[in-house]
Formats: C-alpha cells, structure tokens, sequence
C-alpha cells in the first residue's frame, strides 16, 4: 500500500470536501485517510490503482489533481 499527498485545485469549502471524499471513495482499493480544502491523503494499492484514476475521480468531482507527493 502507498500513501499519498494529492494538491488539488478549486476547493474552497466544505462541501468541495464532501465531493472529493465522495468521489474518491468510489474508487477500488483506495482509502480516504483525510480530506481538507486544497488537499488530501489517500493509501492505495499500487496495483489496482493509477494516477489516472485519481486525477479521474476528482475531476468528477468538479476540482483538478494538481500534484502527488
């Protein structure tokens, strides 16, 4: 499992939270371990789970995946 910083663009309130927490938790074999405007930490099988799909489920979200550390 990999552990995950993500830097996101276009939040600015808690219900941009509610919407990439939601939208990442769709995706299989990812963990949400925290959401917070502008950012989040997700743990992850490196395996199952691209950067694709990351940057995939926030822009459904309605943000963008700026970075990943």
């Amino acid at each position: 499992m990999k552990t995950q910083e993500l830097t996101i663009e276009g939040m600015s309130c808690g219900h941009c939270v509610m919407s990439v927490k939601k939208e990442l938790g769709k995706v299989a074999g990812l963990t949400v371990e925290d959401v917070q405007i502008g950012k989040a930490r997700v743990k992850y099988d490196e395996s199952t789970v691209t950067q694709q799909s990351l940057a995939h489920a926030i822009e459904e979200a309605g943000y963008e995946l700026v970075s990943t550390t």
